[in-house]
């Protein structure tokens, strides 16, 4: 179960907002995580907690293919993302470096910056826990479920190398 506080965006939120190109120069994690979304929200470091949920609506991850996009708002420790949809790239990007990602074109629209949610990424479920309703995402495959809890594709091919020895 994932649990955090929704922070929220709007359509076309693209990796050039999410991690702008002058912090590419370096791939440290620390670095990407103290640039994330510095394009779009200056206050976005100041507001979010470890385990926070960015929330947004369509076509989130927009743009260039940049893995890194996803690899900062993963270093930044947000726990999922969940929008109405998402760039096809982006979706996949976030897969390969295990960061969860749900859509839900109902919760995107209807949660509300702040606002405490509950994710149980088994089931696609999503439940706003300040008792303003639940909604059904489109649930992961068991493979890409494993894939996430393995920490991204790299460490689930290491993981399945490793059982065949």
């Amino acid at each position: 179960m994932i649990r955090g506080h929704v922070i929220k965006y709007g359509d076309n939120i693209d990796t050039d907002v999410i991690l702008p190109g002058r912090y590419l120069t370096r791939f440290d994690l620390k670095h990407l995580a103290r640039h994330c979304m510095e394009g779009l929200d200056p206050d976005f470091l100041k507001k979010k907690k470890p385990g926070d949920i960015v929330v947004a609506g369509s076509n989130f991850g927009c743009g260039s293919s940049r893995e890194l996009a996803p690899l900062a708002i993963k270093a930044a420790d947000i726990s999922c993302i969940i929008a109405r949809s998402f760039a096809r790239i982006f979706y996949r990007n976030a897969i390969n470096i295990g960061l969860m990602i749900f859509e839900c074109p109902e919760a995107a629209e209807a949660l509300q910056e702040g606002d405490e949610i509950e994710v149980d990424p088994e089931q696609g479920l999503i439940r706003n826990v300040s008792g303003r309703g639940s909604y059904e995402a489109i649930p992961l495959p068991a493979l890409v479920r494993r894939i996430i809890d393995d920490g991204g594709l790299i460490d689930f091919v290491k993981r399945r190398l490793k059982e065949k020895e």
